[in-house]
């Protein structure tokens, strides 16, 4: 459903609503850019309200991937395992959320030449 938003062919609104989510913009300590939560089956997107536009683009992009990729309850799933090696699962996670984003970016420029980003909104 991604690849949907990123081609245009629904607004950030329609998916936000379809997978239940709400974005948030909060002060965040500096290296956080954003984060993603499940509560009660709705999924918040917090974002850090000091980015610039194109890289809270970028995060909200990003905080989706994880949503779709359903990387929230595979981390749920896996919440006893040992420090060291959750940590090492969430870095694994957040550079599998980008390349997945990348992907679909690829895909969609097969058929047209656009900016993408252009579809997330802030």
């Amino acid at each position: 459903m991604l690849i949907n938003l990123l081609s245009g062919e629904i607004s950030q609104d329609e998916y936000l609503r379809r997978n239940n989510a709400t974005i948030i913009y909060k002060e965040l300590p500096k290296r956080v850019n954003g984060l993603i939560f499940k509560h009660c089956d709705a999924n918040f997107i917090v974002i850090n309200k000091f980015l610039s536009d194109e890289k809270t683009k970028e995060t909200i992009l990003h905080e989706f991937a994880h949503m779709e990729l359903e990387q929230l309850d595979e981390l749920k799933q896996n919440s006893d395992i040992p420090k060291e090696i959750l940590e090492f699962y969430i870095e694994s996670t957040e550079d599998f959320a980008d390349k997945y984003i990348q992907a679909l970016k690829n895909e969609i420029r097969l058929d047209k030449n656009i900016s993408l980003i252009h579809y997330i909104t802030k």
